[in-house]
């Protein structure tokens, strides 16, 4: 099952995407959950499965596509967590690397990606995310992928110049995140660690690799994470970026107005954006409008 979140005549809702259209839970559930953070909250995925054979209600089309989960309480984000993308950065840390997002950060699928007016090394960074749907502490990695709702697709938009010594800096402009299109529930994913993560920017595939690759993997993750802070139902964990980054090439590639960044994780979903300048108009939250690329 697929769901997002998304706007559709100036009202916020959330659906399962299916080939024929979107079904609206947010018609049919609203009064129960407000949006899919709030479903997942009430461990309600069987109740939306029950309506997963319903007719289509929405072309999806006509929505514009929000972040997965708007508002998340948290959003963790592990740097170096591809063999490639280590070696690149000469990375050591034998740890996870973690760093946060906050959520005005994010975009959805179709909308535009911002680069900052204060950066010139805008770099991209295809990421598999992690969705929690059953909250807790100090959960065991033997049962930490029992806690994840599904997974998305995340491009993790970094303004190089701004990571300084660390990374929140160069990680928190508005609108750099791209998230979705959608969740895809976990039931879908029999092992995240075997999937395909590839990122084109303007049709040039930029990074290749699979989820295999990851150093920490995501039961690890949930164990590391749990111990020092309780998860929630809708936080989200971005499990880091393979190599092949603008930043590391020769010459530099950095993303600019006009271009097309993509992400595409195997059974999960594409993510295509388009990046557009800080000065520019932007989406506001009761208009459909979206950057096509």
């Amino acid at each position: 099952m697929k769901l997002a979140s998304y706007l559709h005549q100036g009202v916020k809702s959330y659906g399962i995407v299916t080939p024929g259209g979107i079904i609206d839970l947010g018609r049919r559930l609203g009064h129960l959950h407000t949006d899919l953070k709030s479903l997942l909250a009430g461990d309600a995925l069987p109740l939306a499965r029950e309506l997963a054979d319903l007719p289509a209600d929405l072309s999806v089309d006509t929505v514009t596509f929000l972040p997965v989960i708007e508002h998340p309480d948290k959003i963790l984000c592990v740097g170096m967590n591809y063999a490639a993308k280590r070696r690149e950065f000469g990375e050591m840390n034998p740890a996870p690397t973690l760093f946060v997002r906050f959520a005005d950060s994010q975009t959805g699928h179709g909308t535009p990606v911002v680069k900052p007016s204060h950066s010139v090394e805008f770099d991209y960074e295809g990421e598999l995310a992690v969705i929690i749907g059953r909250g807790g502490q100090d959960i065991p990695a033997a049962s930490a992928l029992s806690h994840v709702a599904g997974y998305s697709c995340y491009m993790d938009g970094s303004a190089r110049d701004w990571q300084h010594t660390w990374f929140t800096a160069g990680k928190n402009w508005r609108q750099t995140g791209a998230f979705g299109p959608y969740l895809t529930t976990a039931d879908e994913i029999p092992d995240p660690h075997a999937l395909s993560i590839r990122t084109w920017l303007n049709g040039l595939m930029v990074q290749d690799d699979n989820t295999r690759s990851m150093i920490h993997n995501i039961a690890e993750l949930i164990e590391y994470i749990s111990t020092f802070t309780q998860l929630n139902a809708g936080d989200v964990i971005i499990t880091g970026s393979p190599g092949g980054v603008g930043k590391k090439r020769t010459p530099p590639l950095f993303m600019k107005a006009g271009d097309c960044i993509e992400v595409e994780i195997e059974n999960i979903g594409h993510l295509r954006n388009m990046i557009i300048d800080a000065d520019r108009p932007q989406v506001s939250a009761t208009s459909h409008a979206a950057a096509p690329c």
